[in-house]
């Protein structure tokens, strides 16, 4: 059995499908021509930036860097769930929402 402190391939795909589930339920919800929405556009590039950059560093081994960049990827979401650029559905499991 793995040390608590180890990041395994089985864990960091857990992290990777996790933010997976995440993304799966973000919708943006600021209207399409306000300041809002390129806000909204800018947090999911952010976030699908560095879940790829995980992705691949995870394919490559390198779970370390893999796992700060699911964690960077799913904290963009999570901070645009809760500023209200993203509808999760309530999900208060995936995301940190303000009640």
């Amino acid at each position: 059995m793995a040390a608590l402190n180890t990041i395994t391939p089985e864990r960091m795909e857990k992290y990777l499908e996790t933010t997976r589930k995440a993304f799966g339920k973000v919708k943006v919800v600021a209207p399409p021509r306000s300041f809002a929405a390129k806000m909204a556009e800018n947090f999911l590039d952010m976030a699908r930036r560095y879940f790829a950059d995980a992705q691949h560093n995870a394919k490559g081994g390198d779970f370390v860097n893999a796992y700060a960049q699911v964690n960077y990827a799913h904290g963009w979401l999570d901070a645009g769930a809760r500023l209200g650029l993203f509808d999760v559905g309530e999900d208060d499991i995936l995301f940190t929402l303000l009640e």
